[in-house]
Formats: C-alpha cells, sequence, structure tokens
C-alpha cells in the first residue's frame, strides 16, 4: 500500500499539474470504485482545482464550490499521468478524471477491488475520512510519544495504526523500527523515555529521507513505479538477506496479509521472534535464538550424494517398505502351498480346469 513518503510525492506532482485546471469530466469504468452518492459525480464536471492535499494515505483534490474528491488507493490503486482523453486500460482501469492538459487514470491491479473514490461537499464531510493519528513529521515530541503510549500495543501495531499514527504502514514502519534498533514486539508502554526519542527520530528522518529519495528518483515526471519494496531498503522485503549495519540474515514474521522484517541482532538482542502458525505448529521445535537456528540447519544438513547411490538408496527403502494399511504377506514360492493350506495361484487354476 502506497504510504506517507508515496502518497506525499503523489500530491507533490498532481499539484503542480491539476491546481487551476478545470475538471471537464470523470469517466467511470468501474463503478464500485465510486464509494458515495451525494454529491454525485457529475456534481465534478467543470470545477476548477483549487488544491491536492494528503489526509493520511489519501489523496484529496479540491474543487471550487467546496468539493473534494478523496482517493483510497489501498494496496493496489496506483495513478497514472496521460495525455487529455487517453484510453483506460482494459482490466485494471478503474476511472480517468480528464484535464485540458491531461488525464489521470485510476487503476487497481487488484481483483479484490479495494481502492476506493469519494465525493464530499465541505470540510466537515472530509473529516469524516480522517482516521484520528497524528502526522508524524508534523508532531511534537510531547505529542509523538502522548499518542505512542495512550494505549499499550506492541510497537508494530502502533506504529501502522492510523488512529495512532497517520500515513505509516508496514513497509515504513519496519524501516523505522530498524533505524531505532526497537523491537517491533516491544510494548509502547514500557519503553524508556531514551526508546521514545530514538524512535521519534527514526520516525522523523526515516520518512523524511524516503520522500527525498522518491522525489529525486522520479524527478519531473510523474511517478509511475509506486511500489512498497525498494533496493536501499534495510529491512523491508529483504528476508534472509544481510543488514547493512550488522551483516546479520533479515528474518520475518507472518500474520494475515502483513509481515514483519527485522534484524534480530540490532532489534531483538538475537532472539528470534516467534511466528504465529509456524510457532504453534512446532512448539518445542522453534528456535529461540540465532545460534539455535544455524544449529537445526546445519544438523538437517545432508552429505551430498551421488544420483547412483540415491538411487540404490530409494530402491532398498521401497523393497523394505511395509504399507501401513495392512500387513505384508510372507513371500511364498508359487509351487510351495502356502502356511494356511489353501492352494497357490497355479493349483487353484488346475483345480478350476478340473472341475469344468
Amino acid at each position: 500500500m502506497p504510504e506517507l513518503p508515496d502518497v506525499a510525492l503523489y500530491v507533490e506532482h498532481l499539484a503542480a499539474r491539476l491546481c487551476g485546471q478545470r475538471l471537464e469530466r470523470v469517466r467511470l469504468k468501474s463503478p464500485f470504485v465510486l464509494r458515495s452518492v451525494d454529491p454525485p459525480l457529475s456534481a465534478t464536471h467543470g470545477r476548477r482545482v483549487t488544491g491536492v492535499e494528503r489526509l493520511g494515505k489519501r489523496i484529496v483534490i479540491a474543487l471550487d464550490g467546496d468539493l473534494f474528491i478523496v482517493i483510497h488507493l489501498m494496496i493496489a490503486g496506483r495513478l497514472r499521468w496521460r495525455e487529455p482523453g487517453a484510453a483506460l486500460p482494459g482490466k485494471l482501469g478503474l476511472l480517468a478524471f480528464d484535464f485540458p492538459n491531461g488525464s489521470v487514470l485510476f487503476t487497481e491491479a487488484s481483483p479484490k477491488k479495494r481502492a476506493s473514490v469519494h465525493v464530499v461537499r465541505g470540510r466537515q464531510e472530509l473529516a469524516a475520512h480522517h482516521r484520528g493519528g497524528i502526522e508524524p513529521l508534523e508532531a511534537s515530541f510531547e505529542a509523538f510519544r502522548a499518542a505512542l503510549q495512550r494505549e499499550n500495543h506492541t510497537l508494530k501495531r502502533a506504529l501502522t495504526d492510523p488512529r495512532i499514527f497517520s500515513g505509516i504502514g508496514n513497509a515504513y514502519s519496519d524501516e523505522i523500527l530498524h533505524r531505532a534498533r526497537s523491537s517491533p514486539v516491544a510494548l509502547t508502554q514500557k519503553l524508556t523515555d531514551a526508546q521514545i526519542g530514538a524512535l521519534y527520530a527514526a520516525c522523523q528522518s526515516t520518512l523524511r529521507e524516503w520522500i527525498e529519495r522518491l522525489r529525486q528518483s522520479a524527478g519531473d515526471a510523474f511517478p509511475e513505479k509506486v511500489t512498497a519494496f525498494h533496493e536501499q531498503m534495510a529491512v523491508h522485503g529483504r528476508f534472509g538477506k544481510p543488514c547493512p549495519i550488522c551483516s546479520t540474515p533479515v528474518q520475518r514474521i507472518r500474520y494475515a496479509e502483513n509481515e514483519v522484517n527485522y534484524c534480530p541482532s540490532c532489534q531483538t538482542n538475537a532472539r528470534l521472534l516467534a511466528d504465529r502458525s509456524l510457532s504453534r505448529l512446532l512448539k518445542s521445535d522453534w528456535p529461540k535464538s540465532l545460534e539455535e537456528l544455524e544449529e537445526r540447519r546445519r544438523e538437517q544438513a545432508l552429505p551430498a550424494e551421488s544420483g547412483a547411490a540415491r538411487a540404490v538408496k530409494s530402491a532398498a527403502k521401497k523393497s523394505t517398505a511395509t504399507p501401513r494399511s495392512r500387513r505384508a504377506s510372507p513371500v511364498v514360492p508359487e509351487t510351495a502351498p502356502k502356511a494356511s493350506g489353501a492352494p497357490p495361484n497355479a493349483e487353484r487354476r488346475r483345480n478350476r480346469q478340473k472341475m469344468r
């Protein structure tokens, strides 16, 4: 999902292209993307753009007449800047905003269709789309600490909760926690002032640094490659790769549709965090530390074998394998009677022929 740095970049480029322009029309291709009824979408036609804002992870296009278009990209929604009247992509296209100088195409590369557009009237209705979190780049240290410790949650959950902090999601929370050298499962109400100070500084520096990086990457061109995964990131999306600080392999835990990426050496005192599904499955076999993980890997490593040796071993296993569902019958020569006295197959055939 595009987060604060990505949405801020969208806002900058949209403002540079749209402010003062008149919205000629909106072409709606997928009716599911429009989540409001009053005012109607047609009420925006002919209105002039007075500003473009960010509201958490949402993009707000302000129009004269006190109308606002609220765009929520969700996970797979993206914006494209094209020539006026450009056609919408076949499967991905949701709607298009047509202006005299170009068209903004709204696409979504997901069959779940979570992206949305609302048309609202007045600032009061617009405020209903704000989840209540503070702006991390505008908050003072005191406001940051108060919001962080208002409830007792893990750091990962607190940073990604839009009711606490506005605009931070799964990707940049990983980067913030790594820079602060904080465990993602540390509880907010148990943090010291020094730990909160490190987290506040990491939040400020990480978000500002990535906004600038994305600006330099896009240049004057409209941002097209908006993604949550970047090669310059320290831990997010880098499972198994070396931490840029200590070279320890980055670890992760998965839950629902999200994941937590972290460096055990920098953030958890070399302790492996329990994965909700795998740790329950493995129970006592779940490794508690990096050393234990490496030891398990060494124990499970098998010596290399030639293809012939593997074939012989496989054949031996098949010949000695006993089916679980039934006990194997003793091997009896065809000419010898079985232990139960029943004639063998050949003897049965001869007996049937005599009876005929």
